[in-house]
């Protein structure tokens, strides 16, 4: 007997008949055997009317109250899914966070999970019955609902598994797995079968939207094998649907994976403050106040000293960060020393990855080189252990996409579908 976690996205629950869908698949693996608990988010744009409410209601509103009130969405779709699955002679119900409990921080609206409680969900489950169970909620120390930020069900799901011991954690998702990169950029882009962890996590970082990257770390932090489905397509009669995401040990051939995709990002935005005083310090002075208002940094470059004894400091910030950001910046202008900030929203963030770079020299300069075969400008670079990523003008970003694609040997023979 197998123990599975299906999770089903805000795209498959989105209305009754698509709910049925879920049912019928939900209905499969409980007739092979399996013991099955099915983590649902809100239905496609729910949380988003959530969230619009609470914001009409008071621009200052109670965060306690926020969770109360988005967390809704997933309360519906758990309730209309175990009646779904009653209808076709499933015998199943609901479990909202707070009845298992799913214990979590109290950090409203961005809590993380500490422990979930699986006795009863076990003898439910032992008693053949279907648990369909909320994702992005829990209850925090006081008694009161969390929810843990957008994407959370993912987090959810992956929590479940761990905590259930479950074989496999199926994340139902409107895409049918892992791609060397966004089919819409590269028709000729390839369907993995089996990714690692640390490359998944990477890909996640970057931005491929497959997982959210909570949910990956989690999952390799406790070992849960996750698969990626599509809930649109019936891969009944595929042997290996999806994409597989595991450990190192379950992916043969290590050595000859070179590059497994490439991620691009159009979400950041370049800073750069110029004539930074040319001292011990000084770049402290300028992370160490937007590390204190929870703002990410990601690519840093720092300029070869000028002759009047300064520096210009570039680096990327979430562009919906990037008021806040410059706000900061000129609040501790008198710490900085710098003369002026000059920033730009009109950049990408290209990244290639693969665990095969641990043991393959060449990978960033093939980058470096066939971007600048194509006259493209490089503003910054940064680099992991399996990732090498670039920062460059956004009316680049699908022209990079596609060359590079080519450049490390990931195009397929035919078109994806």
């Amino acid at each position: 007997m197998t123990r599975i976690v299906m999770k089903f996205g805000g795209t498959s629950m989105a209305g009754i008949e698509r709910i049925r869908i879920v049912a019928e698949r939900v209905k499969r693996e409980w007739e092979m055997g399996n013991e099955v608990a099915v983590v649902v988010s809100a239905m496609a744009g729910e949380t988003d009317r959530l969230v619009n409410f609470c914001r009409e209601a008071s621009s200052l509103y109670d965060p306690r109250e926020y969770d109360v009130v988005v967390s809704s969405g997933e309360q519906i779709t758990s309730g209309l899914l175990a009646i779904a699955l009653q209808a076709i002679g499933v015998p199943a119900r609901s479990w909202m966070g707070w009845q298992l409990p799913i214990r979590t921080s109290d950090g409203h609206a961005s809590a993380r999970i500490e422990q979930i409680d699986t006795t009863a969900l076990g003898q439910s489950l032992a008693n053949r019955e279907v648990a369909v169970i909320p994702g992005f909620q829990g209850l925090a120390p006081g008694e009161r609902v969390t929810t843990l930020g957008r994407g959370g069900s993912d987090t959810s799901a992956v929590a479940m598994a761990a905590a259930m011991k479950a074989d496999r954690c199926d994340i139902y998702t409107d895409v049918d797995g892992v791609y060397t990169t966004d089919p819409r950029i590269v028709p000729r882009a390839r369907k993995l079968k089996r990714v690692t962890y640390e490359e998944m996590l990477e890909l996640a970082s970057v931005g491929a939207k497959v997982l959210q990257t909570r949910s990956v770390g989690l999952a390799m932090k406790e070992g849960v094998r996750v698969q990626v489905l599509s809930s649109f397509v019936d891969a009944t009669d595929d042997p290996e649907p999806g994409t597989l995401i595991v450990g190192e040990e379950e992916i043969e051939d290590m050595e000859r994976q070179l590059i497994t995709g490439i991620a691009h990002d159009k979400s950041e935005a370049k800073v750069t403050l110029a004539e930074v005083p040319d001292r011990p310090g000084a770049v402290a002075a300028i992370f160490g106040p937007l590390a204190q208002a929870n703002i990410n940094v990601d690519m840093i470059v720092q300029n070869i000293a000028h002759s009047t004894g300064s520096t210009d400091v570039t680096f990327t910030v979430p562009r919906a960060e990037l008021t806040r950001a410059l706000d900061v910046l000129e609040k501790a202008r008198g710490d900085i020393g710098f003369s002026k900030a000059i920033h730009d929203t009109r950049v990408a963030k290209i990244s290639v990855v693969g665990v095969g770079m641990r043991s393959h020299a060449g990978v960033a300069a093939t980058m470096f080189d066939t971007l600048g075969a194509r006259g493209i400008n490089i503003l910054a670079i940064t680099t992991s252990e399996i990732k090498v990523s670039v920062l460059i003008e956004e009316d680049y970003t699908e022209l990079a996409v596609r060359v590079l694609h080519t450049a490390y040997g990931l195009d397929s023979e035919e078109e994806a579908a």
